[in-house]
């Protein structure tokens, strides 16, 4: 039998059971450590953040700071300030790994495959040719290539303008 060797897997494993203290979407924007937290950018009703358990390398999102369960809820300014950000990411994502396309979109709901359904997210996912195998499928394992911390590094150049965070603005 062939092993697959991801040790940091066992956070995820030993998470998904635990009961949550708040909303990780409002707890990690007050904290102060942004490499730690996987937090790129911070706009003004909008910040971005690595998936910790991610479909793919380099996948992000882009995170409202008002807490709401549906698009609908949120304000114009916020709203607009998504797409922008989202639009960012997309640019930094193909600067920095150059993907042969994106997965972009938002789950709203537990049922529509959202993992945290009480504060809506975009999601941007990197795809390359020949990024899906058969361990989805068979084995029900998605091999993800590079480490997070590393990832970040790469990324947050390109959510930086001479030394200051831009928003796109």
């Amino acid at each position: 039998m062939d092993k697959l060797w991801a040790p940091w897997r066992m956070e995820y494993i030993r998470n998904i059971h635990q009961k949550n203290d708040g909303c990780i979407f409002c707890v990690k924007p007050k904290e102060d450590d942004d490499r730690e937290n996987l937090i790129l950018l911070r706009g003004k009703k909008n910040f971005v953040i690595m998936n910790r358990y991610p479909y793919n390398n380099g996948h992000l999102m882009v995170v409202p700071y008002d807490h709401r369960s549906d698009s609908s809820d949120i304000d114009d300014a916020a709203a607009l300030e998504m797409w922008k950000l989202t639009n960012k990411c997309k640019e930094a994502l193909a600067k920095a790994f150059h993907p042969d396309g994106f997965n972009i979109g938002m789950n709203i709901g537990r049922t529509a495959g959202a993992g945290i359904d009480q504060h809506i997210h975009m999601h941007i996912v990197p795809r390359w040719n020949g990024d899906t195998n058969y361990m989805p499928i068979i084995g029900e394992t998605k091999v993800i290539s590079q480490g997070l911390l590393e990832a970040y590094d790469i990324l947050q150049p390109y959510f930086t303008v001479k030394g200051s965070i831009s928003t796109g603005d």
